[in-house]
């Protein structure tokens, strides 16, 4: 029996893989953006004439328009990519075959695949709350118990 939590009932009207692998793909680019929220604060910026500040949302718009076309073209590449080797049958959000695994560290045994998607999709949940935090707490200061200066 597969129990899941859904107040809501939005299982009616989503599928419930579709809305597990969407919060896996959200999850991970919530990882990438807590990730990128401190680098800047912690290890300074790369040496830019456009982009001089190492606070977040103040770096996205002094990004030159140029730079958010060519990130929007890399993206659409990947995507592309990864609904390819999903039509092969491989997966980026949670199947049992993943479609990039360098460091060959996807486990053999089921049990442990489980654990390891478990431990992902938490990972992901926790960074989608503290972006969330991040984002709030630079907009409302004081508003999330967020360090002064993040």
């Amino acid at each position: 029996i597969s129990l899941q939590f859904d107040p809501l009932g939005l299982s009616d009207y989503v599928p419930t893989d579709w809305a597990r692998r969407a919060e896996l793909s959200n999850g991970r680019s919530a990882m990438l953006a807590t990730v990128g929220w401190f680098f800047p604060k912690l290890f300074g910026t790369f040496d830019s004439t456009d982009v001089t500040t190492t606070d977040p949302i103040d770096a996205i718009l002094q990004a030159d328009p140029q730079w958010w076309a060519q990130w929007v073209v890399i993206c659409g590449v990947f995507e592309t990519w990864k609904y390819k080797r999903e039509l092969e049958g491989k997966s980026f959000l949670g199947g049992d075959e993943p479609a990039v695994d360098y460091l060959k560290l996807w486990p053999a045994d089921a049990a442990k695949r489980e654990e390891l998607k478990l431990k992902e999709l938490k990972n992901a949940r926790l960074a989608m709350i503290g972006i969330a935090g991040l984002v709030s707490n630079h907009l409302l200061p004081g508003s999330c118990p967020v360090p002064p200066g993040f």
